[in-house]
């Protein structure tokens, strides 16, 4: 179920995201992004802002558990409030990520092994063709550094459809292999 048949408005009535780019780097940053759901709920709000209500039906998730896991992202600045509505003798309040994109400058093995796990539900939950392809290359520092940012900019440079079309993921890892240890005989 996507947000438009949830009764959300149309997002040109919300500002956008206070920052384009977060650096993700705090320790309490870090344990926020080592929960699947929360992984889940920052892509969810990655097109425009939503309600627990909202939140909890896309994601077919319990409205408590989804309210817990926008407290702990709020409390560690990667999303907030952006509208706060009167209706029916409540407070609605639609969450919005603080930043169109967010970075890790430095991963961590649980935000990163968080990170991948949402992805892998949300490749199983595709019904679209999916793309997932792991291939190792031999580069030279200055040819790694050149290919992360043209991988950088083509995902930055991505000219996104009208809002009635499906959204995509995209997630885009560039990393050195670890040596083996030369301390560790073979058996």
């Amino acid at each position: 179920m996507n947000l438009d048949t949830l009764g959300m408005r149309d997002s040109s009535s919300y500002p956008p995201p206070p920052e384009d780019v977060l650096e993700i780097g705090a320790p309490e940053q870090f344990a926020a992004l080592s929960h699947p759901l929360r992984q889940r709920l920052l892509f969810a709000l990655g097109q425009r802002p939503a309600t627990v209500g909202q939140l909890a039906a896309q994601l077919d998730a319990k409205k408590g558990n989804v309210a817990h896991h926008l407290k702990v992202l709020r409390e560690a600045g990667l999303v907030h409030v952006a509208e706060t509505r009167q209706v029916r003798g409540g407070t609605e309040q639609h969450f919005q990520r603080t930043a169109r994109r967010m970075v890790v400058a430095e991963p961590r093995a649980a935000g990163t092994a968080a990170m991948l796990a949402a992805v892998a539900q949300e490749l199983d939950r595709s019904t679209a063709e999916t793309h997932l392809t792991l291939r190792h290359l031999r580069l030279s520092p200055a040819k790694a550094r050149q290919l992360g940012e043209a991988l950088a900019q083509l995902v930055d440079e991505a000219e996104e459809d009208a809002e009635d079309q499906p959204v995509h993921g995209v997630l885009v890892a560039l990393y050195q292999q670890a040596q083996p240890n030369d301390t560790i005989s073979s058996a």
